[in-house]
């Protein structure tokens, strides 16, 4: 791909490694568990990168309307050729073209370990959302041991260069508290944490 440089979230989703595979399915897999029963009608991932986890949510009939918002060029290309009925636009989570309570549900998974200011990502996606949120992020130090263990990322004891944030299930818990909204339900599909939240 001439100048195209492909993704890492791309590279995680399609990797041939049976474990890794195991896992995102068991990651998606817990999305889609939170997501269901809420029973959203419009939905919104941001930070969807190709759209993995919306074409999760369209094919487990979750949502009538869903979006995605993505600042990747590279990423969008890709998610339109993989997943055509996915609906992706280029945008930014620090500023979502949206009014107030759009949404049902927003989700915002794997993106707020690479953001330089999360707090004012996560501001938006609960302005935008009418109820609920779904967000995870790397389990530290989990994560890293796995990543290590695995050969990835070896100089850096395991830390992918673009993961800037840091969380463990507490200080992940208190980040999210400091906005005044409520923590519904926690997931642990190793090695992430998903948690619901309510405004």
């Amino acid at each position: 791909m001439d100048a195209f440089q492909i993704p890492t979230n791309y590279l995680k989703h399609t990797s041939k490694n049976p474990l890794q595979r195991f896992l995102i399915e068991r990651f998606l897999s817990s999305v889609v568990s939170l997501a269901k029963p809420l029973n959203p009608k419009k939905v919104l991932d941001a930070g969807c990168g190709e759209g993995f986890s919306l074409n999760k949510l369209i094919t487990n009939k979750i949502g009538e309307y869903l979006e995605g918002i993505e600042n990747s060029k590279e990423a969008i290309v890709l998610g339109k050729k993989l997943f055509p009925k996915a609906k992706i636009k280029l945008g930014s989570v620090y500023d979502l073209p949206y009014e107030a309570n759009y949404f049902d549900l927003v989700l915002c998974t794997e993106v707020l370990e690479h953001l330089e200011n999360p707090q004012k990502a996560l501001l938006e996606i609960i302005r935008v959302s009418k109820k609920h949120v779904i967000l995870s992020v790397p389990n530290e130090p989990f994560f890293r041991m796995a990543n290590f263990l695995a050969g990835k990322y070896i100089k850096s004891f395991g830390n992918p260069p673009d993961h800037i944030n840091h969380w463990n299930l507490f200080s992940f818990q208190r980040f999210i508290k400091k906005q005044n909204v409520k923590i519904k339900n926690i997931k642990f599909p190793f090695p992430w944490i998903i948690i619901l939240v309510e405004k």
